[in-house]
């Protein structure tokens, strides 16, 4: 890392030096949500430090899928990025050099379109995301309220918007038997942002995680010390 450059920056740059192992790494819906995600990322406001931390999040996600040794993704596995103006300005502007450079590539290079994906292409990949996410156990929110005796649930809990089934809450995040949700989700959901971005909470718990050994974190829930949970959303989210 070169003085004065955060680790968000050098995953971006990285991006682009790698761009084409990248690309033969990821499958086409892959890679164009990541494509998605990086347009995003450069129009977020650059002020809005809890945004482009939110964005960038969303981001690093799309490249969890590369290989272990990968430099991007030994890249990624260590990011941390500080919820700060003086990180999110670089990010931002880093991020639109990287998509004026790719859309001005030459022809052989795997570069991003000058105009974004028609919308109904980016909603089909986000929506593919979304219907992943969908599939693993969950309560309606009529479940979650008989829980807490009619009142709200906690804002820190994850809640998925099913357009068929409505709100529905996953069922890892609460103890087996009925039970209340584990205090270790209610902090880790926290370090998230899940009432921002549940859909990003929701991919980060049931995706593969090297700081927890490779596997989803969803299933080291009551196996691994809670500290260590909580220390892989944060090495995510925070600064050292």
């Amino acid at each position: 890392m070169t003085p004065g450059e955060d680790s968000g920056t050098r995953v971006l740059g990285l991006i682009g030096e790698h761009l084409d192992s990248i690309r033969a790494q990821l499958t086409d819906e892959q890679y164009q949500l990541l494509l998605t995600r990086l347009r995003a990322l450069a129009d977020t406001p650059p002020d809005d430090s809890r945004a482009v931390r939110r964005a960038f999040q969303a981001v690093r996600l799309c490249l969890l899928p590369l290989p272990f040794d990968h430099p991007v993704r030994e890249a990624v596995d260590s990011v941390r990025l500080v919820a700060t103006a003086p990180v999110s300005l670089p990010v931002v502007l880093r991020t639109r050099e990287l998509l004026t450079r790719l859309t001005a590539g030459p022809a052989s290079t795997p570069a991003l379109p000058a105009a974004p994906p028609a919308p109904p292409d980016t909603a089909a990949i986000i929506a593919a995301v979304e219907h992943r996410l969908l599939r693993t156990p969950a309560l309606s929110a009529a479940e979650v309220r008989g829980r807490y005796l009619g009142s709200a649930p906690p804002p820190e809990l994850i809640r998925l918007a099913d357009p068929d089934l409505g709100d529905r809450y996953p069922e890892f995040q609460f103890e087996p038997g009925g039970g209340a949700p584990y205090e270790v989700v209610l902090e880790v959901n926290r370090v998230l942002l899940a009432d921002a971005d549940p859909w990003g909470a929701a991919d980060w718990w049931l995706s593969g995680n090297a700081w927890l050994g490779g596997g989803p974190p969803v299933a080291l829930l009551g196996v691994r010390p809670d500290r260590e949970l909580v220390g892989a959303a944060v090495a995510l989210v925070e600064g050292d």
